[in-house]
């Protein structure tokens, strides 16, 4: 998909489109010729959020539409996820949104169109037809910012949506040496002995499959500007290890990298807009495989910081992976750490899937990052990192173990794990995230999703742009 493509230059030509929420139908329905207003209410538009009116001309062509907005009140809190449902409804033209929007309701509507267009059609012989129609940018958009997001967006989503048969460590580590060659970055891969003295933990966790386990470093910036740092899961695949899952539950392990997908996505929106940060991207990268050589329940892993962990459980994996790399991280003492990871279900169960769990440090930069993620219709939560359940991770025999033996607060003691690794005075941000789509709705279609990164991006241009 060529995003530029999907928007049309500015002409007379072009089809209205009016955008009409529920509050506003009346007043703009008297505003409407009495031919229009005669079809609409034959066709029983009730501006219902995606409805769809297609106004016709006296030849029988189409001469505009309404969308519906639903029970919106104002078009300045327009969500990409309004029209992002646009693309594949209206018929093939030239269409410009009849209303006047602010700057940001015209820049999500820019994105929210040519998200609408995404489609991962790798494994198709026969893919879908193109979507025909285009869109005339508003006036007040940021053409750059809803192309290079949706380039970006699209990346995650593309990694998130491919099997593991194709995309194992290596091949999450060969994207990642592509985008740093598209921007001039520096990308060390750290495999075997040296991950093994390194990071031991991602060894441990890596060293059954068959394609080795590795650390991604991304380095890109200025060293006189502020130094960010992610990390992200990049567990390629999760079969649970010797605690297998079920077969239901391995259904969407390849999703199991999504928080590295949205970190390589928000690295490129990072270097594809400047930003004057000094930015470090931290990828574990590993599959969660049963053979031989595959680490056990009760196996005590040595780990960067030099803390010892208990294996309570092997699949959970993923904190094991992210204390060795945010350890890293944080030795460099970053202005602010992020970590993306598809951690746990308690997340999913308290929270659902559209909504990730966000822990932090500093209640400014949680409070910040929430207050951003709701303008975008990119949303967060927060948990707390309540320190009443340090002891849930109590071990025996070892500094810790990676896993509670209650079945309460799952999200929360994952994030006291992390914590762990993290020292008191970092900026530290965790997002427990789900990464896909689990329904099917207009324009978002069941898949993988690049959730936070928006967000995050918005987040990093407030303090650093």
């Amino acid at each position: 998909m060529s995003v530029d493509t999907l928007f049309a230059a500015p002409s007379d030509s072009a089809l209205p489109l009016h955008l009409v929420t529920e509050p506003g139908l009346d007043a703009w329905l008297e505003s409407q010729d009495p031919a229009a207003r005669s079809w609409l209410e034959a066709t029983r538009f009730r501006a219902e959020r995606h409805q769809l009116a297609l106004l016709p001309d006296a030849t029988g062509g189409v001469r505009a539409a309404a969308w519906g907005l639903g029970s919106l009140d104002d078009l300045a809190e327009l969500e990409p996820w309004h029209v992002s449902g646009l693309a594949d409804r209206l018929p093939a033209a030239a269409w410009r949104i009849a209303n006047a929007l602010p700057a940001a309701a015209a820049t999500a509507a820019a994105y929210g169109w040519a998200y609408g267009h995404y489609r991962f059609d790798r494994y198709r012989n026969s893919p879908r037809a193109a979507l025909k129609s285009t869109l005339v940018l508003p006036p007040a958009a940021d053409r750059d910012y809803a192309v290079q997001t949706c380039i970006a967006t699209s990346l995650a989503r593309d990694l998130i949506n491919t099997p593991a048969s194709d995309l194992d460590p290596e091949r999450l580590a060969e994207h990642a040496l592509t985008l740093a060659r598209e921007f001039g970055a520096t990308c060390d891969i750290v495999t075997g002995k040296p991950l093994a003295d390194g990071y031991p933990a991602v060894h441990a966790v890596g060293r059954a499959a068959a394609s080795a386990p590795r650390l991604i470093d991304l380095r890109w910036g200025q060293t006189s500007h502020p130094a960010v740092t992610l990390v992200g899961k990049g567990v390629c695949f999760d079969s649970g290890g010797l605690d297998i899952k079920s077969a239901s539950g391995m259904q969407l392990m390849k999703k199991d990298m999504g928080g590295a997908a949205c970190v390589l996505a928000l690295a490129r929106m990072v270097m594809a807009a400047g930003l004057r940060v000094r930015l470090r991207a931290l990828i574990p990268a590993v599959e969660n495989a049963i053979s031989a050589d595959a680490y056990r329940p009760g196996d005590v892993l040595r780990t960067r910081k030099g803390l010892h962990v208990e294996v309570g459980n092997t699949d959970a994996e993923g904190r094991l992976v992210l204390c060795d790399a945010l350890a890293d991280a944080d030795a460099e003492r970053p202005a602010l750490l992020i970590d993306l990871a598809t951690l746990t279900g308690a997340a999913r169960v308290a929270l659902g899937p559209e909504l990730p769990a966000v822990f932090g440090s500093r209640p400014a930069t949680v409070e910040a990052l929430t207050r951003l993620g709701r303008s975008l219709g990119d949303p967060l939560w927060p948990l707390p990192l309540w320190s009443g359940y340090e002891d849930e991770l109590a071990s025996k025999v070892a500094d810790l173990n990676n896993v509670s033996s209650s079945g309460f607060a799952g999200a929360i003691i994952g994030g006291l794990f992390l914590r762990r690794f993290v020292a008191a005075e970092t900026d530290w941000l965790h997002i427990d995230l789900y990464a896909w789509n689990a329904k099917e709705r207009p324009g978002r279609p069941v898949g993988g999703e690049a959730q936070t990164v928006r967000a995050l991006y918005a987040l990093l241009t407030e303090r650093y742009g």
